[in-house]
């Protein structure tokens, strides 16, 4: 367990800009061992619930390859179960709090995440990865407004959000849990927060016994250092070369 990382230390993150060239934007998204890639599509429509507005709208899928895990798991042919319909719509709620959607206008941004490998916090690492993909996207969208109309448009991105989680494991708090350390995890939780700090949204719950709000407490302020450097690498990794 760990594997020679400290219990508030991060897994070796990396965000490769550019994964599928083909998506207004994209990032291949890796937490230590857990994969996913994060393709962004500008779509000049909106869905029919929302057709008559001016605002635009931003929403996720996610799923799971066949064999992101030591066994294979089936395809969801048939449209995502309830576990990645869960999971999607977190990534899209996380995502559509860090965009104006009057700015967008009328289209809609959809984010696909697609788990490569799976060793825990898939949808942390989502989040995270899927931000920086919708960030590329807008900045193309205003690449293309401003060849269209030589005028620049404000962006509809107002900052970047981020996702991490955090447990009580074995008597102790850890940070960014491993799939190994959340499959025994006494309380797990997923954070999601704006890089100014405000939260988005908190998930978690107690595995086996029931715990203090001394320790949600604990698991806050510990999630909040790691939402710190995981936007340090959003933010590196969109003002860097290539991007």
């Amino acid at each position: 367990m760990r594997k020679g990382r400290g219990d508030r230390t991060l897994r070796a993150v990396s965000l490769e800009l550019g994964a599928a060239p083909y998506a207004e934007g994209s990032c291949l998204v890796s937490f230590g061992e857990t994969r996913v890639l994060c393709a962004a599509s500008i779509d000049e429509t909106l869905p029919p619930w929302r057709a008559k507005g001016t605002a635009g709208w931003v929403t996720a899928e996610y799923a799971m390859l066949p064999r992101a895990t030591h066994s294979r798991s089936p395809r969801e042919r048939e449209g995502a179960r309830g576990r990645s319909q869960e999971i999607q719509r977190l990534i899209g709620r996380a995502l559509r709090a860090t965009v104006d959607l009057e700015a967008l206008g009328p289209r809609t941004i959809i984010v696909d995440c697609d788990v490569l490998q799976a060793d825990g916090g898939t949808r942390t690492a989502a989040v995270t990865g899927g931000c920086v993909a919708l960030a590329l996207a807008c900045r193309s969208l205003e690449r293309s407004r401003l060849e269209q109309s030589g005028i620049v448009h404000r962006s509809p991105l107002r900052g970047l959000v981020a996702a991490v989680s955090v447990g009580w494991v074995e008597g102790r708090p850890l940070l960014d849990l491993e799939y190994s350390e959340d499959r025994v995890a006494e309380v797990d939780m997923n954070v999601v927060a704006l890089e100014d700090g405000r939260l988005v949204e908190v998930q978690g719950a107690a595995e086996a016994e029931a715990f203090p709000r001394s320790a949600l407490d604990t698991l806050l302020d510990l999630a909040e250092a790691g939402l710190r450097d995981l936007h340090e690498h959003q933010r590196q990794a969109l003002n860097g070369p290539g991007a």
